[in-house]
């Protein structure tokens, strides 16, 4: 069935989004691809409306753009700080964006839609001609890297430093809890294609948010664990992830090492500060809020987490930036209080995360939205991908036990770009 109106086509289809990225990516400058955990899968090829902002306003600034998405959906992605990116590597993502694709591919368990826009500089039919010429790709196959070097940015000295002084900082109680980050860079004889990676991390964390983000020569990606919320009609959801520890070594450890995390006093004040900070910050913009008696345990690959998950019913009126105003950055990828946590973040760190901690999604006219949190992920420019992974900083922590949980959630993605 198709329907058209002016210049866009609606059609159904059977075709499989991650397929189509893989074919049709290298033809466009631009490209979004969104997997969530219960199967459904998003695609955007090329612009056909687009929106930025940035500053302290800027999400204020997306709600008010919102009237103006053409069409069903928009893809939407924010950095970590007001003010975007600094350095280099990030230069083609913006503080915030709002991206309507001239093409956009939706598929679930119930079947497929493809809808199809002008662009700028193309129209739908020239679309449809493109497209109708793209051959199948074949099997994804692993990475084979070559040669690789893989360089720590900090060292792991120099950021075993930093989380001391957060230390002495929350021991002279001018924070509770801080969120450090630090970076590895994989240097690679080949260039990785993240699109043709996208199937290697769907099988390997089913229960993640698997996202690509393209612009120009730069791709970001990533298979996040966190989900900063999920809007859907009156209800709003949040599931926030605070205190690590690494998978065991067989059922029996496994078991071990979760129960410690369940009971480590450390692990549930972090988790606690995060779910307290959440619950007030949603308050105004809800009624009945859901927390949870205590944290559970959430298995992943390589790490387990403690994971709370946050239900409420929205009022009237709310939009989706004034939630993602009121929530981001949340405890677990900032720290609390917020504003004296993220100066110390912007005196101690050393690294420049870009969209690592921010947000990435998709918005429907409705008012619908899910955004996760970009964790587990790179950054690639050509040969080098840029990988980030933080800990949460309290008073009882130890700074070569955090050092080792960065590692552990290093491991997804250094696995997938070293072929280890």
């Amino acid at each position: 069935m198709r329907a058209a109106s002016g210049d866009v086509i609606d059609i159904a289809t059977t075709a499989d989004p991650v397929a189509l990225a893989r074919a049709a990516g290298p033809l466009f400058s631009t490209v979004q691809l969104f997997c969530s955990p219960d199967g459904a899968k998003r695609l955007g090829l090329g612009i056909s409306w687009r929106a930025t902002a940035s500053g302290e306003n800027r999400f204020s600034s997306m709600e008010q753009a919102l009237g103006a998405v053409p069409g069903k959906q928009a893809f939407a992605g924010f950095s970590f700080r007001p003010d975007g990116a600094s350095s280099s590597e990030w230069e083609s993502f913006p503080s915030a964006e709002l991206i309507v694709p001239q093409v956009t591919l939706l598929a679930d368990d119930g079947g497929g839609r493809m809808v199809i826009r002008s662009g700028p500089t193309s129209s739908t039919s020239d679309m449809i001609e493109l497209l109708a010429g793209l051959s199948a790709p074949p099997a994804p196959e692993e990475f084979e890297p070559g040669d690789h070097t893989v360089v720590a940015r900090p060292s792991s000295s120099d950021w075993r430093s930093e989380v001391e002084e957060a230390i002495g900082a929350i021991a002279q109680g001018s924070l509770s809890k801080v969120v450090l980050s630090r970076s590895v860079d994989v240097i690679t004889e080949y260039t990785p294609h993240p699109f043709d990676l996208v199937d290697f991390l769907r099988a390997a964390y089913p229960q993640c948010y698997v996202f690509v983000w393209q612009a120009g020569s730069a791709v970001f990606f990533g298979a996040s664990p966190e989900l900063l919320l999920e809007a859907t009609g009156p209800t709003v959801r949040v599931n926030p992830l605070a205190g690590s520890a690494r998978r065991g070594e067989g059922d029996a450890d496994d078991r071990a090492v979760g129960e410690a995390l369940m009971h480590s006093a450390k692990d549930r004040e972090e988790h606690a500060l995060v779910v307290q900070d959440i619950a007030e910050r949603l308050g105004p913009f809800v009624d009945g809020l859901v927390l949870p008696a205590a944290p559970s345990l959430r298995r992943m690959a390589t790490v387990q987490h403690l994971s709370s998950e946050i239900r409420g019913s929205l009022v009237d009126d709310v939009g989706p930036f004034q939630l993602v105003e009121a929530l981001h950055p949340t405890p677990a990828v900032g720290g609390t209080p917020r504003a004296e946590a993220l100066a110390f973040v912007d005196k101690a760190e050393g690294i420049d995360r870009g969209w690592y901690t921010g947000g990435i999604g998709f918005i429907t006219a409705d008012g619908d939205a899910t955004f996760a949190i970009p964790l587990r992920c790179a950054l690639v420019v050509g040969n080098v991908s840029r990988l980030y992974a933080g800990a949460g900083i309290v008073a009882d922590s130890n700074p070569e036990a955090e050092l080792n949980e960065t590692r552990l959630k290093f491991r997804p993605m250094l696995n997938l770009l070293t072929a280890t």
